[in-house]
């Protein structure tokens, strides 16, 4: 998540990044439905066809793991899997940094995938079988993926951010104990092509989109990919499913969803064992970022942000219940 201070919606901002790029000048009245999180994202048109601007401050996020994202989804693409594409700049660029008035920013441009997103389908056993089905081939492919000049940043890495993040919140103690806890258990589990690789990491309801007609899944936002165990990728993907069905209906959804999975790439024998481990990646992971978005406060903040604040703390507080304890 960006700091709060990069939240606010700045169309300016948005046009001049845009002018890097072809783009319908009628279409920039869809800057109202932009989305701001981990990155500003603002729909627009090209040529009739709806297109999003990413973009984010250089001082969030590092040059080579946005390059390894966009080669990653190359390769997938080059593989037939069903992922966002990037659109090259005017100079022939999928990254490009640029110097404004507000700062220094990285940004892209994708095209939009086809279908609906899982949120808005029915999570039929037919549906969620293809939500499984998708994750498994992504992890087949990732198990034969060789990066190129650049690698995407690992687990290990996170842990370091992690570690850092916490140097400036000397009371977060029970923090920095699960950064070694976690550490300490994920060292000691053997890492093999079937069992570890490239992951998505937010393979969620709202970055997966269902297309009917051809009874598929497809995939975006790869912001967050990183080197990690598979089982990672299907604690989030079967976590998001247990938020959005009724909990009658989520254990057959869950088995439709690894039955899909199993008909793409074999689940490892240490996955039920490790789920626990990457549900506390996730909660650490999710909390620091939370910590260091929402460190600086200003006076006469708007409503809006005084608000997150408050779900942002309150959700930290829940992600943070078990750190410190015993990991078995």
């Amino acid at each position: 998540m960006l700091k709060l201070k990069y939240l606010f919606n700045d169309v300016n901002l948005a046009e001049m990044l845009l002018k890097n790029w072809n783009y319908d000048e009628t279409s920039l009245d869809m800057f109202k439905h932009y989305r701001i999180s981990s990155n500003a994202i603002y729909p627009f048109r090209c040529e009739g066809r709806t297109q999003l601007l990413r973009f984010a401050p250089i001082s969030e996020k590092l040059a080579s793991n946005i390059l390894a994202e966009l080669d990653f989804i190359s390769y997938l693409r080059d593989n037939d899997y069903g992922v966002l594409e990037a659109v090259v700049s005017n100079k022939g660029e999928k990254l490009v940094q640029v110097e404004t008035p507000w700062g220094e920013y990285f940004a892209s441009v994708f095209e939009r995938v086809s279908g609906v997103q899982m949120n808005h389908t029915d999570s039929s056993e037919p549906i969620i079988y293809s939500y499984g089905k998708a994750l498994g081939r992504l992890h087949h492919l990732s198990s034969q993926y060789t990066p190129g000049n650049t690698k995407r940043w690992s687990y290990s890495d996170v842990l370091d951010w992690i570690e850092d993040v916490l140097v400036n919140f000397p009371e977060e103690t029970a923090a920095l104990m699960e950064t070694k806890i976690l550490r300490d258990y994920f060292a000691s589990i053997p890492k093999s092509e079937r069992n570890f690789g490239l992951i998505h990491y937010d393979f969620e309801y709202d970055n997966v989109f269902y297309d009917e007609e051809s009874n598929s899944c497809n995939a975006i936002d790869f912001d967050d990919s990183m080197y990690h165990w598979y089982a990672m990728d299907i604690e989030q993907a079967l976590d998001s499913l247990q938020d959005c069905v009724p909990p009658e209906i989520f254990n057959p959804r869950k088995q439709s969803f690894m039955e899909g999975y199993r008909t793409e790439f074999d689940v490892s024998d240490d996955l039920e064992v490790i789920l626990p481990a990457c549900r506390r990646f996730a909660n650490l992971y999710g909390y620091a970022r939370v910590l260091r978005s929402i460190a600086e406060s200003w006076d006469n903040e708007p409503l809006w942000l005084s608000n997150l604040r408050e779900r942002l703390i309150q959700g930290g507080l829940e992600k943070s219940v078990c750190f410190g304890k015993e990991l078995k």
